[in-house]
């Protein structure tokens, strides 16, 4: 849904990085996927299921990732 976002902290070695992947036009959704290897996968994916935008981060590297659903009223 419009509004749904994932803020994602990763470690960068002497400091720490802030990527945000959010749903920027209506029926767009965030989706969080854990791959074989140890990735995380964030997706920003059309109501038919295919992927507009993709963000993928080692494991080993996320110190956190924090989903921020839509407050659900209409625009």
């Amino acid at each position: 849904m419009k509004g749904d976002k994932v803020e994602i902290v990763i470690d960068a070695g002497d400091s720490s990085r802030t990527y945000e992947v959010a749903a920027t036009r209506a029926g767009r959704r965030v989706e969080v996927t854990n791959l074989r290897g140890g990735v995380v996968e964030v997706s920003e994916v059309t109501r038919t299921g295919t992927a507009v935008r993709t963000a993928r981060f080692m494991s080993s590297r996320v110190l956190a990732l924090v989903e921020h659903p839509a407050d659900g009223k209409p625009d």
